[in-house]
């Protein structure tokens, strides 16, 4: 049955009228659900800010690597757990590590908490790519971002297709992810690419790469407020009161940051290698020994507060020294060497966020140290272990040793058997009795002998015949 609107007296109401109010109230329907349509189509994505409560500010001041990491997670669940009405990464930074960026930026749009990136300074190459993941975008006057072309370690180009490839669509999907021109993202990647800038009255040529000033940003929609300060921004997301918590580095995040970076974890495996080598090789120093182990601390210190290193690779890597330690005096045919060498790699490259970079770091720094260990050695190669498996200890006479006498002086002195010499046995020669063995030949007791050669251990006689006393 068709259903009809009805008076309160329980009438049916009129046809035409009934149509006509239906009507209106349908039109009224769409009306409002078109506008809540559009205002969620020109909205940002993700979570909006309330009006009143708690604004976490953390900065983004550092090179993007490992450390920095660690510590927007931390500064991320935080917020989390205190249900913060809003995070405010305060970006000043470089760039630095694709594989960092790519992990922070992920963190930063799984967050439940409203985002605002509020670039005060230079969100550059890494840094654009985290200030376009957050929920929304202000920039300080005087500030810039983009200029995200890919370069390897000496800040030369990187001109691999395929990375090239990755990090353009990295930049276009993090634009798109509120609505911002994933060309102009592109253009701060690819050199290779013409990019038009329409809002800006030029055109991106061939060969250079996109970095927007503050003022350009905003026009381009790359930025959605210039403002002069971190609370002018926070006003601007609608909110009119809140309490301010500033996020910063503790002094053990600091130190893993500087720890993990590349040339640090490298500089650390070549120092731990080559003086716990040198401790072994040449004992007795300290120094060499004491540097390895500090090194080596520094190094798993900083990996294991980065969130990287567990208590595995530790065990691993103490095993593997114990191991090698153990090769020195422990006859294993290798055996031991091998286990210890194993360890030692497993436990470094199971303790970095990264195995692959580890394991050539770990290589790098194995050949600089014997380098080292080789050198260190043949200076002070009269102290090394080796003299251990060497006899180089002499029986002088300064160490209160007393040599045997020379007995070249008795060859042609005469004396007699004592007993029977098969070949060897005892004979008086010149009043002294001696041990005395003859060239193979058997002699008889009270035989007359004479002594044929003398080597200061040996006495070699032979028997006088009776024609030779003729």
């Amino acid at each position: 049955m068709p259903l009809r609107w009805r008076n309160d007296a329980g009438g049916r109401l009129a046809g035409p009228i009934g149509r006509l109010l239906l009507a209106f109230a349908a039109s009224l329907l769409l009306i409002w659900s078109g506008a809540g349509i559009a205002q969620a189509a020109d909205g940002k994505d993700g979570p909006k800010p309330a009006e009143n409560g708690t604004v976490y500010v953390i900065p983004v001041k550092m090179t993007v690597e490992r450390g920095l990491a660690s510590f927007l997670d931390r500064a991320l669940t935080e917020a989390e757990e205190a249900r913060a009405a809003l995070v405010v990464l305060k970006i000043d930074t470089p760039g630095g590590s694709l594989q960092s960026a790519d992990e922070i930026g992920n963190r930063i749009r799984s967050t439940a908490v409203p985002t605002l990136a509020f670039v005060d300074g230079k969100a550059a190459s890494a840094g654009a790519y985290l200030a376009l993941n957050a929920g929304s975008l202000a920039m300080a006057p005087g500030s810039t971002i983009g200029a995200a072309m890919v370069v390897n370690g000496s800040g030369e180009a990187v001109d691999n297709p395929k990375t090239v490839s990755f990090w353009t669509s990295e930049m276009q999907a993090a634009a798109q992810l509120n609505g911002r021109d994933p060309a102009i993202a592109a253009g701060m990647v690819d050199p290779g690419l013409v990019v038009e800038l329409k809002e800006l009255g030029r055109t991106k040529q061939k060969g250079q790469i996109i970095s927007l000033t503050a003022d350009d940003a905003l026009k381009v929609g790359y930025a959605d407020v210039v403002a002069k300060s971190v609370d002018e921004a926070i006003r601007w997301t609608g909110m009119s009161q809140w309490t301010t918590v500033d996020i910063k580095p503790s002094l053990a995040e600091k130190l893993s940051h500087a720890i993990t970076s590349g040339g640090m974890t490298t500089l650390l495996l070549i120092l731990g290698i080559a003086g716990i080598l040198i401790e072994l090789l040449v004992p007795g120093f300290g120094a060499p020994g004491i540097i390895g182990i500090v090194s080596f601390g520094l190094y798993f210190f900083g990996q294991y507060i980065a969130g990287f290193a567990g208590a595995e690779s530790i065990v691993l890597f103490a095993l593997g020294i114990l191991f090698l330690i153990l090769e020195m005096f422990v006859p294993s045919f290798g055996i031991l060497g091998v286990l210890g060498v194993a360890g030692v790699a497993t436990g470094i490259a199971i303790a970095a966020y990264d195995t692959g970079d580890a394991l050539r770091a770990l290589g790098i720094a194995g050949l600089i140290a014997l380098a080292i260990v080789a050198v260190f050695a043949y200076a002070f190669r009269r102290k090394g272990i080796w003299n251990r498996f060497i006899l180089k200890d002499q029986l002088t006479t300064e160490q209160g040793y007393i040599p045997q006498e020379s007995r070249e002086s008795w060859i042609g002195r005469e004396g007699v058997s004592l007993s029977a010499l098969r070949p060897a046995g005892v004979a008086d020669i010149g009043g002294q009795r001696v041990d005395v063995v003859t060239s193979g030949e058997f002699v008889e007791r009270d035989r007359p002998l004479r002594v044929t050669a003398a080597d200061g251990t040996r006495i070699v006689v032979r028997e006088i015949r009776a024609a030779e006393t003729e």
